[in-house]
């Protein structure tokens, strides 16, 4: 109280400071007063967040396992999927899709093998692919329309010469009927041929689809013409777990239905995955099923593992999984990991590691000089498993790999040696290039072998770095913008085009391996040793037989698996004629 006039008294402003503060005022005081320093000195800097944490579990595990009858990639049965939706979802989707490439998933009741899941996630999966959804045409491999400042070549090819019907196809010469050519000469049937001359096996395609694949005739180029109308026919990715967290079938939470139905089923990427399962790399399981959607007629399609947390997983070590985005990068971009983001995925063990490893990588490599490339990169990258890698996709003829367009490569980070492996996937544009391609030449689009970086020109000629006859220069493209649906953005499923340089291929970590001598004993070691399990042991003829019998299983009429398997038949026994006679293959 007031000792005047009795009214309670306020209290002074220290007796409102807590009596411990007011003990231990200095240290307080100097505290504050030290993060207004750091306030004031760095108040603008960037506060970058790394994973420190050493642990390697996965925090997103599977709650629900729904087992089924027979196994989903059993390739001895004949499989069934399928899709019931909602069609205003579908329209919607599409809708959205057409007007900025926006593939967002739809839900969906799924029955495969008929084990019945209420509520899947279902979207379009691709970006070339679906390019003739936009109206914009189609490309082989799926892409389409021409390249940004050339006119669109007909049926999409891009090129040279007048854009839309009668277009002057790449590489001169016109095809019967108008269809372009690659390359030159004239398909039989009017079939656009890739590579030169007629398109052996028989020139067309069931249902008019273009052969291709060097003077060897073909397997790999083919044009999908994709339509609304036909849901059955589209590329799909199967989310098990969208709509139900924790939901896995069989221990897969997503299914990729790939490009290509009934005689367009991709045999090719079947063959490719079938050659490299059993030779150490990784190889994503694969098989032949129908697919049913609502009340439409049912189409042959492949279902292909899709990469995801339970593939990364399964990789051999304690691995730690990026998958590299299509209109990525690998350039080193600074310290800061969000700025990876655009151009990796980390696909497991998110939460304990991060991108830290690949941007060390990608510093290194852009760094290095020659000198310390060649005697440290075993330091980085485990070398043996590299060579593996880039002469598995020379052997197969791919030219959309790690190095192409696509930028269709995982890189796995193994925990314990601290090294990096290359890991392919997507392989539906194998078996495309040049089959007399030895070990020292480029695959690119068309069947143009360029010479290895330092090597000989490619046999078809074209120097190193040249696109093939006729295509765009690509070193002089602009890059192409990040993100699904660009106009330009290479697709998971095929190339817009083919060349190296600019924004769309080329691969510094790949091209520095093949250009330097230091590497060049253990590069030719894994592709001999790899021809003779692919080729001269007589694996890759086998499989193709073992292939038409599951896709006849399938339900794709004898006439058209002839027509699928037997071009396929005719580039696989010129590529193994070809090696046979290559000294630096056979030793």
């Amino acid at each position: 109280m007031s000792p005047v006039d009795g009214t309670p008294r306020r209290r002074r402003l220290r007796d409102r400071v807590p009596v411990r503060l007011r003990h231990h005022w200095k240290p307080a005081g100097a505290l504050c007063a030290g993060l207004a320093v750091m306030l004031y000195a760095f108040g603008d800097a960037r506060i970058s967040p790394y994973v420190t944490s050493a642990s390697r579990v996965e925090a997103d595990t599977i709650t629900e396992n729904v087992g089924g009858t027979v196994g989903l990639y059993d390739t001895a049965v004949r499989h069934s999927i399928q899709l019931e939706y909602n069609q205003t979802d579908f329209d919607k989707m599409m809708k959205e899709f057409k007007k900025d490439g926006t593939k967002d998933s739809i839900p969906a009741d799924l029955t495969i093998d008929g084990v019945y899941l209420r509520d899947v996630g279902i979207r379009l999966k691709g970006n070339s692919t679906l390019r003739s959804l936009q109206g914009t045409g189609g490309m082989p491999g799926g892409g389409g329309g021409g390249m940004p400042g050339e006119g669109g070549g007909q049926n999409g090819f891009p090129g040279a010469g007048e854009a839309g019907g009668g277009a002057q196809p790449p590489g001169g010469g016109q095809a019967a009927g108008g269809a372009p050519t690659t390359g030159g000469g004239q398909a039989a049937g009017g079939a656009p041929t890739t590579g030169g001359g007629q398109a052996a096996g028989g020139g067309q395609a069931a249902g008019g689809a273009p052969t291709g694949g060097g003077r060897a005739g073909g397997g790999g180029m083919t044009q999908y013409n994709l339509s609304a109308d036909k849901p059955e026919e589209l590329p799909w990715l199967i989310k098990i777990d969208e709509y139900v967290e924790g939901r896995a079938y069989q221990g897969e939470r997503e299914i990729s239905l790939r490009p290509g139905a009934g005689a367009q089923v991709p045999v090719n990427e079947a063959l490719a995955l079938s050659l490299i399962d059993g030779t150490g790399e990784p190889a994503e399981r694969y098989g032949f099923s129908t697919l049913k959607v609502n009340n439409r007629p049912a189409a042959v399609r492949l279902m292909v593992e899709n990469p995801d947390t339970e593939y990364a997983e399964a990789v051999e070590g304690e691995s730690v999984v990026y998958k590299a985005r299509a209109g990525g990068t690998f350039a080193y971009q600074g310290d800061d990991p969000s700025k990876y983001e655009t151009s990796f995925r980390q696909l497991n063990k998110v939460g304990s590691q991060d991108l830290e490893p690949v941007m060390k990588l990608t510093k290194w490599v852009e760094n290095s000089s020659d000198e310390e490339f060649s005697a440290d990169l075993g330091k980085y990258v485990d070398v043996d498993s590299f060579a593996h890698y880039v002469a598995t996709q020379n052997l197969l003829m791919n030219f959309d790999d790690m190095a192409g367009p696509g930028k269709n490569y995982l890189l796995g980070y193994d925990l314990n040696t601290k090294k990096f492996s290359v890991l392919g996937w997507d392989y539906n544009l194998t078996f495309s290039g040049d089959a007399a391609a030895g070990p020292d030449d480029e695959m690119s689009m068309g069947g143009g072998g360029g010479g290895r970086p330092g090597g000989q020109a490619g046999q078809d000629g074209g120097q190193t770095g040249e696109a093939p006859q006729g295509m765009p220069d690509m070193a002089n493209m602009p890059e192409m913008p990040d993100g699904a649906g660009a106009p330009g953005a290479a697709g998971d499923d095929g190339p817009q085009a083919a060349g190296r340089g600019g924004g769309m291929s080329g691969h510094a970590l790949k091209e520095r391996f093949l250009g330097l001598d230091a590497f060049d004993a253990v590069y030719k070691k894994a592709y001999q040793d790899l021809y003779e399990k692919f080729f001269a042991s007589g694996k890759a003829t086998k499989a193709l037989k073992d292939l038409a019998e599951q896709t006849e299983r399938a339900g794709v009429p004898a006439k058209d698996v002839e027509t699928a398997v037997g071009t396929l038949r005719t580039t696989v026994t010129s590529r193994t004629t070809a090696l046979a006679k290559n000294k630096e293959v056979t030793g």
